[in-house]
């Protein structure tokens, strides 16, 4: 009797002590996933700000009047942001170089063709002229569109990528002259190009039409996603939401305790 005894006072104070931590534990839990998921909607919230003042900032570049190349070469050097700044160059293209880059333009699959544009101190800026369709990836089925002699460029300057931009983007076939990210020292090379001859960034031409329509010019992409504050509101509404369920939950345990008393 006296061991019964001696469990039964064992047992209730283990259900006392579950009974006063239980919902302590509960609450803590609550108030965890109540702070992380007000920290996520902020951050959404400061990724608003930041990719609005990138959109407005690449709105206020396309605007601007063109500047020259060698005002972006030392704006790369300084290692300040060149992407979709307006420029003009001039110089002769080189068109048994070009590399082309696997693409789709309004629903057609084909490439946009990089053609290196020899300048007067005998190095190569490779420009985006624009969009072919696949079957005319041979430029001898477009030869209205390689232009010869001296050519003015406008267009807008794209940086180079530091490394394949992701693990589910294929491997450039250079073989096959197919590239599927814009490895610029995979071009130079494939090319026959030195790359310290080569400038360290893209030149996306604008719409100006090529001689024979091809390639068809002004490519570059613009479409920023902006979902940040649908995703902050949706970070905010689940920490609204986890308040309201909690808030009922405590309001039924305290008029259910306070009935059995």
């Amino acid at each position: 009797m006296r061991v019964r005894a001696k469990l039964i006072v064992a047992e209730a104070h283990e259900s006392t002590s579950r009974g006063r931590f239980g919902p302590i534990a509960g609450l803590v839990l609550v108030a965890i996933a109540f702070i992380v998921l007000i920290a996520l909607g902020t951050w959404q919230v400061e990724r608003l700000q930041w990719k609005e003042a990138l959109i407005a900032a690449i709105a206020e570049r396309r605007s601007a009047p063109p500047v020259s190349v060698e005002e972006i070469e030392a704006m790369t050097a300084a290692g300040e942001d060149v992407d979709y700044r307006t420029t003009r160059v001039s110089g002769v293209y080189d068109h048994d170089k070009e590399r082309h880059f696997f693409a789709t333009h309004e629903g057609r699959t084909g490439y946009y063709v990089f053609t290196p544009l020899m300048l007067a101190d005998g190095r190569a800026l490779f420009i985006n002229r624009g969009f072919v369709p696949f079957e005319k990836k041979d430029a001898a089925t477009r030869p209205e569109g390689e232009v010869t002699g001296n050519v003015t460029v406008d267009g807008l300057a794209r940086p180079r990528l530091s490394g394949k931009p992701s693990s589910l983007v294929p491997d450039n076939d250079v073989a096959k002259n197919i590239f599927y990210w814009k490895d610029l020292d995979a071009m130079a090379s494939a090319a026959g190009l030195a790359a310290d001859r080569v400038l360290p960034f893209f030149v996306d031409a604008d719409a100006s039409a090529n001689p024979g329509g091809l390639p068809i010019g002004g490519v570059t992409q613009f479409d920023l996603p902006n979902n940040h504050l649908q995703y902050a509101l949706t970070w905010y509404g689940l920490a609204a939401a986890l308040l309201v369920v909690s808030g009922a939950y405590l309001y039924r345990q305290r008029h259910r305790d306070t009935s059995e008393r």
